[in-house]
C-alpha cells in the first residue's frame, strides 16, 4: 500500500490557494471565514459523537447534526473559491442555494414544537450534549460574523451562504434546547442573575415581592 503524503510545502510561506483564484495569505478574511466553518463542523462532530443512537431522540439529533456538517462543507467550498468563480460552482456541492436555507426552517420548527422555550437566556451546560451543541452554535455565529464582514466588503457573490449560517445557528440552538435538561435554575439564566443583583442592592424590592 502506497502511503499518501498530505503535505505539499506550498503553505510554508503562510499562503493558501483559493479555487480559481490564486493564493492568499492564511490571515485573509476569506480564509478566516471558512476556517471558522471547519471549526464549527468539528465541534458538531464532538456533539454527534455523544449521541446514543439507541435512543430515538438522540438518533434524530445525530442525523440532523450530520446533515448540517455536510452542508457546512458546501458553504466552506463556496467561501474557498474566488468570488469571480461563483458561476463555475455547483449548486448543493460547492455553492449554497436558497433551497438549502429554506430546508432548515421546517427542521427548526420540528424541534421547537417540542420544546417549551424559557422566557430568559439559557445558561449552557444542562447536559454534556447540549453544552457541546451550544459551543458549536457559538462557533457558527462567529463564522456568520466573518461572512457578514465579507458581504459588507463586497466579497460575496451571493448572500445565500450568509443566510444559511444564520439558519444553521438557529437549528443548532433548537437542537441544544431539545437535548437540554429541564432545570429551572439553568433556564432562568441571565435574567435570574440580573434580578438577584437588583434585589441585593435594593432590599425594599424583596419586601414588595
Amino acid at each position: 500500500m502506497t502511503a499518501v503524503k498530505i503535505y505539499t510545502r506550498k503553505g510554508d510561506d503562510g499562503t493558501t490557494g483559493l479555487w480559481y483564484g490564486g493564493r492568499r495569505p492564511k490571515s485573509d478574511a476569506r480564509i478566516d471565514a471558512y476556517g471558522e466553518l471547519d471549526e464549527a463542523g468539528s465541534a458538531l462532530g464532538v456533539a454527534r459523537s455523544l449521541c446514543d443512537l439507541d435512543v430515538d431522540d438522540q438518533a434524530e439529533i445525530a442525523g440532523d447534526v450530520l446533515w448540517i456538517q455536510r452542508e457546512l462543507f458546501v458553504a466552506g467550498a463556496e467561501l474557498a473559491a474566488a468570488p469571480e468563480a461563483y458561476e463555475r460552482l455547483e449548486d448543493g456541492v460547492s455553492r449554497v442555494t436558497a433551497a438549502m436555507v429554506a430546508d432548515l426552517e421546517p427542521i427548526i420548527d420540528r424541534y421547537m414544537d417540542r420544546v417549551e422555550l424559557p422566557p430568559k437566556f439559557v445558561i449552557a451546560g444542562g447536559t454534556q450534549l447540549s453544552a457541546h451543541l451550544d459551543l458549536a452554535r457559538a462557533i457558527i455565529r462567529r463564522a456568520e460574523r466573518r461572512v457578514a464582514a465579507l458581504s459588507l466588503a463586497g466579497q460575496l457573490a451571493s448572500d445565500f451562504v450568509l443566510q444559511y449560517l444564520n439558519r444553521a445557528a438557529d437549528l443548532v440552538y433548537a437542537l441544544a434546547r431539545f437535548s437540554d435538561r429541564d432545570d429551572p435554575a439553568l433556564f432562568e439564566g441571565r435574567g435570574q442573575n440580573a434580578e438577584q443583583r437588583t434585589i441585593e442592592s435594593d432590599p425594599e424590592q424583596e419586601e414588595s415581592r
